[in-house]
C-alpha cells in the first residue's frame, strides 16, 4: 500500500461543513474529470462520509484511499487515489 498522504494531489476538494449526500456527490464528479494515477484530497468533517460513504465508494471502484484525522483541526484529510 502507498503512503498517500505523502503524493501531491492533483486536486483538493473542500467539504467541510457540507452533509450527505453532497460530500459524495462532488467526490464522485471529481474523480470523473481525474485521469488514471491522480490523486485527489478530500477535507472533510461529516464522519458517516469519512467512516461510511467514502470507504464504500472506494471499495467499490477499486481505488486506495487513506484517512488522516487532524484532531487539532476537527476534520479529516482523505485520500483517493485514482487507478
Amino acid at each position: 500500500m502507498t503512503d498517500l498522504k505523502s503524493m501531491t494531489p492533483a486536486h483538493t476538494l473542500d467539504l467541510l461543513g457540507r452533509s450527505c449526500p453532497y460530500p459524495i456527490v462532488l467526490t464522485k464528479k471529481e474523480m470523473e474529470k481525474l485521469p488514471g494515477g491522480s490523486l485527489l484530497k478530500l477535507l472533510c468533517d461529516s464522519e458517516v462520509t469519512v467512516h461510511e460513504t467514502i470507504p464504500r465508494y472506494c471499495e467499490k471502484n477499486a481505488y486506495e484511499f487513506e484517512t488522516v484525522r487532524l484532531e487539532d483541526e476537527g476534520y479529516w484529510e482523505i485520500f483517493i487515489l485514482k487507478k
